[in-house]
């Protein structure tokens, strides 16, 4: 029988690990929760505290069977994975069990972005001069614009933000990339007028270019909670912020914008992630584009 770990004093080992890695703070939450609930599952099936192949595929399994998204599942086996090979490096086990473990195969989903209509609803649901309507129209229209990924706009701070070039430092994409994004003049404004219903903030000292509305900080559970707030009122169902980031890839193209400059401004290296992020359009966008190029005009 395999001996049991101590994976709850582990678990805070490896989080201390990733944190000396850098890593995002939404990769950490991912794996937190991957083992967490791992433990789990072994403390109410009553498996061993420990991590091998077949465990691992139970709860997988288990999953699933629970109806999780594929994704869902993915993430969680990625999350189990990565602590497996980082308690071999330490020494806590000889041999990783979980080496050419396959991941469940993800479905091929069509994510519908927000049309025209809906964008303007859910700017209008931000409308007013108050703190919260300017950062949240901010908000809206800096994620629709960029296609930045949530996260990624939540660890903005004040010297990533240049207006008057209408430029914006992430500093840490995924995979600790950064890279810069453009801006434009609406988008700027917007931005703007939060900027200075910021400064009066009793919170302007910190370095945040996002504040909370009662004296807190702004993560991205505080986005998450905030946006979906705005969509409810524009009464967009089954919103999540990650929605603006497919929205923003297919503006981009629908208006002529390059793959390739896409993929630079949305902070993408395989060209597999912009198709995935822009094929509910797909169609729509080559009915144009053929009806634009006119090749039976013979």
């Amino acid at each position: 029988m395999t001996e049991p770990l101590d994976l709850e004093g582990l678990a805070s080992s490896w989080t201390l690990a990733l944190r000396a890695e850098r890593k995002s703070p939404q990769t950490i939450k991912s794996y937190a929760t991957g083992l967490e609930q791992y433990i789990k599952f072994c403390t109410d099936h009553e498996y061993p505290l420990t991590i091998d192949r077949a465990t691992v595929q139970r709860f997988t399994g288990h999953l699933l069977d629970q109806g999780r998204e594929a994704a869902t599942v993915r993430a969680r086996q990625l999350a189990l994975r990565r602590f497996s090979e980082w308690l071999v490096e330490e020494g806590e086990l000889d041999a990783d069990p979980l080496i050419g473990l396959k991941a469940p195969k993800l479905d091929r989903k069509v994510i519908e972005p927000l049309n025209d209509a809906q964008i303007k609803a859910l700017l209008k649901a931000c409308t007013g001069t108050d703190f919260r309507a300017r950062r949240d129209e901010a908000l809206v229209r800096f994620m629709v614009e960029t296609g930045v990924r949530a996260g990624e706009c939540a660890a903005l701070t004040l010297e990533d933000v240049d207006l008057i070039r209408g430029t914006v430092i992430v500093r840490r994409g995924k995979g600790g990339k950064g890279r810069v994004v453009p801006i434009g003049p609406q988008t700027a404004r917007a931005m703007d007028r939060y900027r200075r219903q910021r400064a009066r903030h009793r919170l302007a000292h910190l370095p945040g270019f996002w504040l909370g509305d009662r004296g807190k900080g702004f993560t991205y559970d505080a986005l998450h909670k905030a946006l979906g707030e705005r969509a409810n009122a524009a009464g967009i169902t089954g919103f999540h912020p990650h929605l603006l980031r497919h929205t923003a890839a297919h503006r981009w193209l629908s208006a002529g914008g390059s793959e390739l400059g896409l993929m630079a401004v949305a902070g993408w290296e395989r060209p597999d992630m912009l198709q995935r992020y822009t094929r509910a359009r797909a169609t729509d966008r080559a009915i144009d584009e053929a009806r634009n190029l006119n090749l039976g005009d013979l």
